[in-house]
């Protein structure tokens, strides 16, 4: 920096020099060449007469040097006017731009100083005035005269880059010369005066890679064949040098990176030549087996590769697409394989670039193929039916037991398995079929009726007999064939009507008055086409006629005029429909047809039986008055059987006495036997009926046993004792009656009685002389009361 300071003072030093000198020449050839202003005579001091001439006074364009930093103020010039004597009557004033400030003049002198350091760059010229007045009266002398003074330029500001840094790119393997990028300096120094602003530009880094021209700062690529792949970045650095670039002269510098963008120059290459793979026969199609991956050092789309499989035995099996986001192949399973059929496929995979520059194509096919090798690796497969589904027939109504089809699978393993065969009975709720575990026959169970069901749909299920997990499933589809098993029947509920004689339009000869058609549940081979007539006992039928349209159908005729539905108003026409089937069946369907009645003026009044009665003379008062008596009559047997079913009847009546004030249907015990007159009969009822709860009723049978002979009724002084007896007996003997004298539990107990609670299963161990040893005579149904309460013997002798 010393020496720069050093080299600008001398050059500022010289120019000053060259210009005081060429200022002082010029001055004075000025004054020499131009006269007087007033144009006063002087004479010479060779004796000549000098004439005065109109200018006032001389100046001349004045330059001021920049940057000038001396002790003393700088001289810029000196106005001079021809009027003035020397004497210091005349006084120079100066205005305009930076008088007073920048620029100063002598008022006697005229000479002009600069008083501050001038910069071109912020200024190059300044505008002044000078006038030269009366020093006493300040009166012009001259008329005011402007002037410039102009700030001489030197090099004092270095050249400087429009950015601090540039980003460049260029393709790689660019010719020598391709333009990268232009830079571009400027200089604030006058461009028109000297060399201060003239530029040259060098290349400081990046050689020998890259160049710049001096004059434009275009940077253009300096070696052939400059690789991405080998290097990307290079950083270039540019100086530009005012001065023309000649020593002394100042300079600037600017960074460029330089990056090298990639062209497709790289084919694709397989890191080895063989892979190797497996996968196992039970992987199913689209199932990824491996990758390969070929290398391309090229990025961007001319890195991308595509592969295909252009060779080998497994080309049919075995597919390969590309994985765009790691740039693989992905191998996948196209087909389903065969572990016991073929144990291993080789293919042969090519990868190629997708986008390729034709100007480097002769650098070799941008492609590369590889082997890939694949194991195919066993597994335990589950059975295999030797079809995908079944298809069967079996004609409807067939016999149980009828084979159906045969369904037969294999296990595809090398132990070749037994298999077991199975219906899976969801598909099969009805159980219409059953199987043969061992072979696969399918037989029926139960007959099949195509009406029913046309179609049965069933699935077979196969497994290994030692390895129960290992199944498989088969649909199969079972058509009912028909058979001629149903006879054709009329289409509709076929009602025909007949107009009577007295009717306006009464029926006439050979009159057709409906069509009638068939239907048939078989399927159509056996239906259709449907035979209408007449059985043979009617087919020469007074009254009506059949004819067959051969169309399915058939129209019935009247044969004769004038019916008269007071003789007849209802005929039933039988007729035999047969189809079409092998060996055909009829049936015989009745075609109701009823005559309409009409009025006296031959309009029609209805052809239902109503209307018949009607015309029978009945009058509607006769009608009502017969339903009437229909409704009383059946009220009266209503009535009649309400009023019997509530009359209460005993259980057996005693022609001499009624003794239901004796035995009654109560739950308690009662006094006993001694308690059998002057008792409160509301005491004795049913204490859970009270509460809503009615106890069982035993059921009257149909008919009356009657009592047997030699049995007579009980006098009034009958004893409770006998009259059980008597009942037990005819219980007994009795096989319709029910147990009405069954033991009650009562809840009334009463008192006065000896013998004590009956419900009591202690009474047994009481001391008592009470002998119940009758109770062995009394049946079967009392053998367990005889056994509770019997004699104490009994009970010793069985200890």
């Amino acid at each position: 920096p010393k020496m720069k300071e050093d080299h600008c003072l001398h050059a500022a030093l010289l120019c000053l020099g060259v210009l005081c000198c060429s200022q002082a020449l010029s001055t004075e050839r000025l004054n020499h060449s131009r006269p007087s202003l007033h144009g006063h005579r002087d004479k010479g001091k060779e004796g000549q007469v000098l004439h005065r001439s109109k200018r006032g006074w001389v100046w001349n364009q004045f330059f001021v040097i920049e940057e000038y930093t001396g002790p003393d103020p700088v001289l810029v010039g000196r106005l001079h006017s021809d009027i003035d004597s020397g004497d210091g009557n005349i006084k120079y004033i100066l205005s305009g731009e930076g008088a007073g400030i920048i620029f100063v003049i002598d008022d006697k002198s005229g000479n002009i100083h600069a008083t501050k350091t001038l910069d071109r760059e912020e200024r190059a010229q300044y505008t002044l005035t000078a006038q030269a007045v009366d020093r006493n009266t300040n009166r012009p002398l001259e008329p005011p005269s402007e002037f410039i003074v102009k700030v001489q330029d030197i090099n004092d500001n270095p050249p400087e880059f429009l950015h601090e840094n540039y980003h460049a790119n260029v393709p790689e393997r660019s010719n020598v010369g391709t333009s990268v990028i232009q830079v571009t300096a400027s200089d604030a120094d006058d461009p028109t005066y000297g060399n201060s602003a003239k530029l040259v530009y060098s290349i400081l880094e990046g050689q020998p890679y890259f160049s710049v021209e001096a004059q434009t700062g275009i940077i253009r690529t300096a070696l052939p064949n400059m690789d991405r792949e080998a290097k990307e970045e290079y950083h270039v650095v540019i100086q530009a040098k005012d001065m023309g670039g000649h020593m002394g002269g100042l300079s600037g510098t600017t960074k460029v990176t330089i990056t090298l963008t990639d062209v497709n120059d790289n084919p694709p290459k397989f890191p080895q030549s063989v892979y190797q793979m497996s996968v196992s026969e039970a992987a199913v199609p689209g199932e990824e087996v491996g990758r390969v991956k070929a290398k391309d050092p090229d990025i961007g789309e001319n890195g991308l590769v595509a592969y295909s499989i252009i060779d080998g035995d497994g080309m049919d099996m075995f597919e390969i697409t590309t994985d765009y986001e790691t740039q693989e192949g992905v191998v996948k399973l196209k087909k389903t394989l065969d572990y016991e059929t073929k144990k291993s496929y080789s293919l042969k995979v090519e990868a190629a670039n997708v986008h390729i520059d034709p100007k480097f194509i002769s650098n070799g096919p941008f492609k590369d193929t590889v082997t890939v090798k694949i194991a195919v690796e066993d597994a335990d497969e589950p059975p295999v039916f030797l079809k995908p589904s079944y298809i069967f027939e079996v004609q409807e109504n067939a016999a149980s037991g009828t084979v159906v089809g045969k369904v037969h699978a294999k296990d595809p393993d090398a132990a070749n398995s037994a298999i077991r065969y199975s219906i899976d009975r969801h598909t099969d709720l009805e159980r219409y079929f059953v199987i043969n575990a061992e072979d696969g026959n399918i037989k029926t169970i139960k007959a099949l009726d195509r009406e029913e069901m046309a179609w049965h749909n069933i699935s077979v299920f196969a497994v290994e007999v030692h390895k129960q997990h290992q199944e498989a499933k088969v649909p199969i589809a079972i058509k009912v064939v028909d058979v001629n098993d149903n006879a054709p029947k009329f289409a509709a509920a076929y009602e025909a009507f007949v107009e009577g004689a007295v009717c306006l339009q009464s029926a006439f000869l050979l009159q057709q008055f409906i069509t009638i058609s068939a239907d048939d549940k078989d399927d159509s081979a056996n239906g259709p086409r449907f035979i209408f007539s007449l059985p043979p006992e009617i087919i020469h039928n007074p009254n009506f006629t059949l004819r067959d349209n051969r169309d399915n159908t058939a129209s019935v005729l009247v044969r004769r005029e004038g019916f008269s539905r007071q003789k007849q108003d209802l005929y039933l026409l039988p007729i035999v429909i047969s189809d079409g089937g092998v060996p055909p069946l009829s049936s015989t369907n009745t075609l109701t047809i009823r005559v309409c009645g009409c009025d006296s003026g031959g309009s029609l009044l209805s052809c239902t039986a109503e209307a018949y009665v009607l015309n029978a003379g009945l009058s509607t008062g006769a009608l009502i008055a017969i339903l009437a008596c229909i409704v009383i009559l059946l009220v009266i047997v209503v009535l009649f059987v309400t009023l019997k079913r509530q009359k209460k009847e005993p259980l057996i009546v005693f022609e001499e006495e009624d003794v239901r004030e004796n035995i009654i249907t109560y739950d308690d015990e009662g006094g006993g036997e001694e308690d059998t007159e002057a008792f409160d009969i509301a005491t004795l009822q049913n204490p859970d009926g009270i509460n809503g709860f009615m106890p069982r009723k035993d059921i009257k049978p149909e008919y009356q046993y009657l009592p047997r002979p030699g049995l007579r009724p009980a006098p009034n002084s009958v004893d409770v004792d006998d009259f059980i007896n008597t009942r037990i007996q005819e219980a007994d003997n009795d096989p319709t009656a029910p147990p009405y004298d069954s033991i009650q539990i009562y809840g009334y107990e009463g008192r006065g009685s000896v013998a004590g609670s009956l419900s009591s299963l202690e009474s047994a161990t009481t001391d008592s002389d009470l002998d119940y040893d009758y109770l062995q005579n009394w049946g079967p149904r009392f053998k367990k009361l005889a056994d509770l309460y019997g004699s104490k013997d009994t009970f010793d002798d069985d200890s």
